[in-house]
């Protein structure tokens, strides 16, 4: 993992709702990037409220732009460990969202078995991971992140010892904050990606954010801060309230809207 993180791009939008459009264009121009590039795009979808919409659009525009969806893998970031049919399934959401609009063949959609058992569910998800990122040169191409108001990404939080993880590509965690167990991608996996795309909106991020943006070191306490690809680039899609404690000369930086 990188000690010096990569100069983040940072969009700002003003609204949710074009938030959500741009979000949706923007992982529109990651795929058809590797679709031009490598023939094939591999990306990594999050659950959670805020990309619920941005899948919905996405839907809209794959369908709008004729993307060739046979030449599209999807995986996921991390699970819940409830069956797909819950509510808090990540693969549900997604489902429901956006899968239900396209064609992506379904083998070509790797799930996380929320309704095994965490070990189990890890174990197997860690072989099907093994056997997709092979012909990818076992890099995504494309990561969809969040963040919570502790810092956590996928189900990276404080103080878990998945952290420290360098050798499994996907780990059962047990998160005491939640009194619950997840399995999600490891960070080396996750810095291994070509692109991390992370989608934050809302004021009660913001907090959060501006200490993201702002640390110059990987930071245990702030699991974000970790996510430190190694030959990749990270973007920032925020909306003006998840931006408002990001200091002004970072936005600078950005390539704000």
């Amino acid at each position: 993992m990188n000690e010096t993180a990569p100069m983040p791009r940072i969009d700002i939008v003003k609204t949710v709702d074009d938030f959500e459009i741009a979000a949706a264009q923007a992982v529109l121009a990651a795929i058809t990037e590797a679709l031009h590039e490598r023939g094939k795009c591999l990306i990594a979808l999050s659950g959670g409220s805020t990309p619920r919409s941005v899948y919905r659009h996405l839907g809209n525009l794959l369908l709008t732009q004729a993307v060739d969806l046979q030449r599209l893998f999807i995986i996921f970031v991390d699970e819940r460990m409830v069956p797909p049919d819950d509510s808090a399934s990540n693969y549900g959401m997604v489902k429901r969202e956006l899968l239900s609009q396209v064609a992506v063949p379904p083998l070509h959609v790797q799930r996380i078995r929320g309704e095994a058992t965490p070990d189990a569910a890890a174990l197997e998800y860690e072989q099907e991971i093994e056997k997709t990122l092979s012909p990818f040169s076992g890099r995504c191409d494309v990561i969809l992140l969040g963040v919570g108001e502790d810092g956590h990404t996928a189900s990276l939080f404080p103080g878990t010892e998945v952290l420290r993880e360098h050798e499994h590509k996907v780990q059962a965690v047990f998160v005491p904050q939640l009194n619950s167990w997840r399995v999600t991608l490891t960070l080396p996996v996750i810095n291994r990606s070509r692109a991390v795309l992370f989608l934050v909106t809302g004021e009660r991020k913001a907090t959060i954010v501006g200490k993201i943006l702002t640390c110059t070191h990987s930071n245990e306490d702030i699991p974000a801060t970790m996510v430190r690809p190694d030959m990749g680039t990270i973007r920032w899609m925020l909306d003006m309230n998840a931006a408002s404690q990001v200091p002004s000369e970072r936005k600078l930086q950005g390539n704000n809207s």
